[in-house]
């Protein structure tokens, strides 16, 4: 069995869907690894990962208008507000989505299906680097 470590940072540019997956997928190409488990975990609180729909980017655009809807920045019920408006609404979007994922490799090649891709999903306006720490094990 082995294992293999590393860091993944992402600039984001305010909210919306980045695709990770090419990130992702070049990374363990140059793993010893063929057979394995993948498993991601994003150090943020405001930012999330995602698998979801790669083809039709109004998958991503829909997902967007949803979460504004279903947690509104600025609404008065909130007293966390220390870095802004839309703080403790990305903090509340980060706890409905997920912070980690695993994804199964096999023969070298992320077990994704056909229209999948692995997206950070940043819930802020401003501009962060995000960091994705990505364990893989396996033979």
């Amino acid at each position: 069995m082995k294992q293999s470590f590393d860091e993944l940072v992402l600039s984001t540019k305010g909210r919306g869907l980045y695709d990770t997956t090419p990130l992702i997928i070049n990374w363990i190409d140059n793993q010893e690894i063929q057979d394995g488990l993948l498993t991601m975990l994003i150090q943020h609180t405001s930012a999330s990962l995602l698998i979801n729909e790669n083809w039709d980017s109004d998958v991503q655009r829909d997902l967007e208008s949803f979460f504004s809807r279903l947690v509104k920045d600025g609404d008065s019920l909130f007293t966390h507000t220390i870095e802004g408006d839309d703080d403790m609404p990305a903090h509340i979007r980060t706890a409905l989505t997920q912070t980690n994922l695993s994804v199964p490799v096999k023969n070298g090649k992320l077990l994704l299906g056909q229209w999948q891709g692995i997206y950070i999903f940043e819930h802020r306006y401003n501009e962060f680097d995000r960091k994705i720490k990505m364990h893989l094990i396996g033979e």
